[in-house]
């Protein structure tokens, strides 16, 4: 692309054609605080008037986020118009806002304070009546506040982007505009997945997680016997909590820390999630052979679930019945693994740590369930595995790298590890399938054709004369395009894997958030590769691992020798899979 000139508080700079000023001026090294368009590219731009600049050959300031940049241009940041008119954009905005800031869930990580004090913004400068506030907190994944929010449109973006959906929009005129689902209704009242992606874009405390640390706190008063699992993607993420770089693997600090918090025993759910791939395998090869309902689609994110049944119910005989990884290992804890050591499944108390929202919804879903108790009692994401981390005075970063509990369920491959990337599912999947086809491990064990971040990824494969077309994607955008494909009866793939969140669950809505403003020493373009890193975390760690491939997890053999008797048994089919609801109702 072709270079012009310009120039940023005097200094001349050659910068590419077709940026607007906030952007070259990032390039630049100059940071004008903004809420909007640098962080994510997504964002009601313009709506905050934080940015403002003056810019030669423009009437007035400008908002850097929108205006382009121009051959010749002169752009000044630090003139006393320009800094009084941002100092009073975010003063406005405070006036406005909810200013609880010591018992808000965002302290420390909150946008608004952060330009507040680049802009030296004072609270109370303005004072008047408040737009009429909603707190909405009735679904078990989602809480909105409209007190704290900034009207930036990051969530109402981020949707549509990631899931061509517009749960969330602008409602009401003037004084009185919100975002809100359709004429402010509660979440739990619109076609909302839960997938957090929402929250995971907020500037503010608008939008959160809804915690279940009080849960847990009161489980262990109880004396339960209190058990954890962690999910592939919370490793290549939970250290960005503690200052460590995007994409360092912190499994060992992780085990160390859960043990300190006191849990009795500290399992990976990767166990799981190759007892997944023999059931989802298995079922697969049972589909093909015997004219079941094909192209089978993973049923690993509950995220894409709550889409499947929202808006594709005659879709539903697709879905694989496997439960969920951690919903099948709290199913084996609360069976065979309580009898073993002689434990009461009422009396045992299963967290699962996940890197999404979607899982605290899926925890209380009726179908997963197991004699009447619940397969999973409680969901933390890992930000708020890093909260619990932090108010136990744990320094995590001087920890020692532990293991995870050398138990009957401990064992676990490479392909459990990569579950939490997109396409790491598929990939599981297909080292297994090749090895039930051909009778031969494949060389490499590595399926490249299915990894990537593209929408819509496919490969196909001859395993021993049997051919199987696949195709992956992640984001309902991606998802709509399939089953329309499915629906249309022009499907031409075997296989399919769909996960809620663009990435995986890598970039799961409970994640940490990734905002340069907190990042200082990471790359410039962070925002551009943190899924990237975080996966290559989890590839490495399957690279490191001796086993590889889930059918040779030798604890997971013993399962079924002992307990379970064969993949898609009886006896498997009970604990280990579930059902869909195409009638499926809120929680109202």
């Amino acid at each position: 692309m072709a270079k012009i000139n310009i120039k940023i508080e005097g200094i001349p700079f050659q910068v590419e054609e077709g940026l607007t000023i906030l952007e070259a001026a990032r390039q630049c090294g100059f940071e004008i605080p903004s809420l909007c368009a640098f962080n994510h590219g997504e964002c009601s731009r313009a709506s905050c008037r934080v940015c403002l600049v003056e810019a030669t050959g423009a009437r007035g300031l400008v908002a850097s986020c929108v205006y382009p940049i121009s051959e010749g241009m002169e752009i000044t940041i630090s003139s006393p118009k320009a800094t009084k008119a941002r100092r009073t954009s975010v003063e406005l905005l405070l006036s406005n806002h909810n200013r609880n800031c010591q018992e808000c869930e965002k302290n420390g990580k909150c946008e608004l304070y952060h330009v507040a004090e680049l802009t030296g913004a004072k609270v109370g400068a303005y004072s008047g009546a408040q737009t009429p506030t909603t707190v909405d907190e009735l679904t078990p994944s989602i809480k909105r506040d409209t007190s704290k929010c900034v009207l930036c449109g990051r969530c109402v973006e981020r949707c549509k982007n990631a899931h061509g959906l517009g749960v969330l929009g602008f409602e009401k005129r003037g004084f009185n505009t919100m975002v809100a689902p359709a004429e402010n209704r509660s979440f739990a009242n619109s076609p909302c997945i839960m997938c957090g992606q929402c929250v995971s874009v907020c500037p503010t405390g608008a939008l959160m997680e809804v915690s279940e640390i009080d849960k847990i706190d009161q489980a262990f008063a109880e004396g339960k016997y209190v058990v954890v699992q962690t999910a592939p993607a919370v490793r290549a993420a939970l250290g960005e909590e503690f200052g460590m770089k995007i994409g360092t693997p912190v499994t060992g600090k992780m085990a160390a820390a859960l043990r300190r918090l006191g849990f009795k025993k500290v399992f990976d759910t990767n166990f799981a999630a190759d007892l997944t791939i023999m059931e989802e395998a298995t079922e697969l090869l049972s589909r093909i052979k015997n004219g079941g309902a094909l192209p089978m689609i993973t049923s690993c994110s509950p995220g894409w679930i709550n889409y499947a049944e929202y808006y594709y119910p005659d879709q539903l005989d697709h879905l694989s019945s496997c439960k969920s990884p951690h919903e099948m290992f709290g199913a084996i804890l609360k069976s065979y693994y309580a009898e073993k050591i002689g434990v009461k499944p009422e009396d045992m108390f299963v967290v699962s740590i996940m890197p999404c929202t979607a899982k605290k919804y899926e925890e209380q879903r009726p179908e997963l369930t197991t004699n009447g108790l619940r397969d999973v009692d409680a969901v933390l994401t890992t930000r708020e595995l890093a909260k619990l981390i932090k108010r136990s005075g744990i320094r995590f970063d001087k920890l020692p790298d532990e293991d995870f509990d050398n138990d009957i369920v401990h064992d676990y491959t490479g392909a459990g590890v990569i579950f939490g990337v997109t396409g790491g599912v598929m990939e599981a999947a297909l080292r297994t399938a090749y090895f039930v086809l051909t009778g031969k491990e494949r060389e490499g064990v590595v399926f490249k054709e299915v990894r990537g971040f593209e929408s819509i990824r496919e490969a196909e494969f001859d395993l021993n004369g049997q051919k199987i077309k696949v195709a992956i994607t992640s984001g309902m955008k991606g998802a709509k395009v399939l089953l329309d494909q499915i629906r249309e009866g022009k499907s031409p793939y075997t296989f399919i894997e769909i996960m809620g969140c663009p990435g995986g669950c890598i970039k799961g809505g409970g994640q940490p958030y990734v905002r340069e403003a907190f990042l200082p020493n990471e790359d410039v373009n962070i925002m551009d590769t943190y899924k990237e890193k975080r996966a290559n975390a989890l590839y490495s760690e399957d690279e490191r691992q001796v086993i590889r491939q889930s059918h040779n997890n030798p604890q997971v053999k013993a399962l079924y020798d002992e307990f379970l008797g064969e993949p898609n048994s009886h006896k498997a089919h009970e604990l280990l899979h579930t059902t869909y609801n195409k009638d499926r109702k809120r929680f109202n």
